[in-house]
């Protein structure tokens, strides 16, 4: 039997993926390249926000009506929140599958298809063989699941439930696994990991309120060989000032902060449930950059948050030019049920919302684009993960003709699919010999920075194979 998994959600939800995919593969199933050629269609849902959940149920609906004989198993957060609800309002789904242990799976999947037994092992084995759907030589490890963080707007307790933090150990075994497949770069995730131990577990002495992630850090430093430490999504209310000295002392754990302020109006994050405002955040920015000069910031702004006024929008905006970030995501709030932000006065209109979040996008466009022109006529490291064919074809490829070799990449300050990109070009005569010959993707590259294309950083090749 051969299944195609159609993936929705966060990376979070991609390494669930991945785990179910490890799972089938281990039952004897077989994942087929597209949907054609598969018994079955899998698509594992996301049910963060309003948009997000339609996105999941259109696309059972889409593969219903273009394949209306194949079995399809709705998988994911949507389905572990309203699995019951689904089950009578969403036909076309053959099999809902409603746990969050990525081994049901395959018991899932027989029933859908009919089968009398799921064959083969259940058990996915090590998190580290798990197939990846990221891009080349990077790879997703999840620390923890749940968040105990409580943010009013938020659905993630009602879907993930509490936090659950992974012992230390088998996250180095996992980190390690990794390693020797080949990956360069490590992205540690969690839906906040700088709460990581706080909930008893990670190790011993785990239990206090002190987060467990520099003691994590430190472990992974262990390990050797060259390799990235990408660290996403820290709660400012929870930033555990001992990453800062692991990465003074090792240059792995990339001084990368992915820290989502979401709003900077005292009214506003109180209503949130956050804790920190705004002049303590632009202190710990002050705290981050003073300490790592090479420190690439992200985080993220929510719009249209019940209650949030004019005056509330410009304390925002003003917060937006101090932090200076050099990423950005915007998103309008959603009205989830059940979370404390559903019942509260003040709605903000869409349109407001909408207006607001294109504000704040375009003004963010000028800032990223003269905190990536720091980086110009500097030589930097880059990951390397696809090679265009046809580079004077390749759209904004400027002055790229058939004597040269352009290749995507991603810098340091560049995160898996949320960042601009790194474009890199080699003349072809330098290709057929030397070690620029070693061009693969999940390789590593050097060269200096010459030009800022929008948001992407041009780099000619110096260096491969090391």
């Amino acid at each position: 039997m051969r299944y195609f998994l159609d993936p929705f959600g966060c990376a979070k939800n991609q390494v669930d993926a991945e785990n179910m995919m490890a799972c089938l593969d281990n039952a004897g199933w077989t994942a087929a390249a597209d949907a054609e050629e598969a018994d079955l269609i899998i698509v594992n849902s996301c049910g963060f926000i309003e948009s997000a959940k339609q996105e999941s149920i259109n696309a059972v609906l889409l593969w219903r009506r273009r394949w209306p004989g194949k079995k399809i198993l709705l998988a994911g957060c949507l389905s572990y929140r309203y699995a019951d609800e689904l089950a009578g309002s969403l036909p076309e789904a053959d099999v809902i599958f409603g746990g969050a242990d990525p081994a049901g799976i395959v018991d899932a999947a027989a029933r859908c298809c009919g089968l009398t037994a799921a064959r083969g092992k259940t058990a996915a084995g090590a998190a580290s063989a798990r197939p990846l759907l990221s891009p080349p030589g990077s790879a997703y490890v999840k620390i923890s699941e749940g968040c105990d963080n409580r943010c009013s707007f938020c659905a993630i307790p009602l879907i993930r439930g509490r936090l659950r933090s992974r012992p230390i150990g088998d996250i180095l075994e996992e980190c390690r696994g990794l390693l020797l497949r080949g990956v360069k770069e490590l992205c540690v995730i969690g839906q906040d990991i700088g709460s990581f131990g706080t909930d008893g577990s990670g190790g011993p002495a785990a239990g206090a309120a002190a987060s467990r992630l520099p003691a994590l850090l430190e472990a992974i430093a262990s390990l050797e060989g060259r390799f990235w430490v990408r660290l996403l999504y820290i709660h400012p209310d929870h930033f555990p000032s001992g990453i800062l000295d692991i990465m003074e002392r090792d240059g792995r754990f990339l001084p990368y902060f992915d820290i989502p302020f979401q709003h900077a109006s005292p009214k506003i994050l109180s209503a949130m449930n956050r804790r920190r405002g705004a002049e303590s955040c632009l202190a710990l920015l002050e705290t981050i950059r003073g300490r790592l000069s090479a420190a690439v910031i992200r985080s993220t702004f929510l719009l249209g948050f019940p209650g949030e006024t004019d005056e509330d929008f410009a304390l925002l905006l003003d917060f937006q030019e101090k932090t200076r970030a050099d990423w950005l995501g915007c998103f309008t709030y959603s009205r989830e049920e059940g979370t404390a932000a559903y019942a509260m006065k003040g709605q903000v209109s869409k349109k407001i919302a909408l207006e607001r979040k294109r504000i704040i996008e375009e003004r963010q466009v000028s800032i990223t684009g003269r905190n990536m022109d720091r980086f110009v006529g500097k030589t930097l490291d880059v990951l390397l993960e696809e090679q265009f064919e046809n580079p004077a074809e390749t759209e904004g490829a400027g002055t790229f003709d058939g004597g040269e070799s352009l290749w995507l990449g991603r810098l340091y300050c560049q995160a898996p699919e949320v960042d601009g990109a790194a474009v890199i070009v080699c003349a072809e005569p330098e290709l057929r010999g030397g070690t620029v010959s070693k061009l693969r993707p999940g390789a590593w590259a050097s060269g200096k920075i010459t030009a800022r294309r929008g948001l992407d950083l041009e780099l000619r090749l110096a260096e491969t194979g090391y």
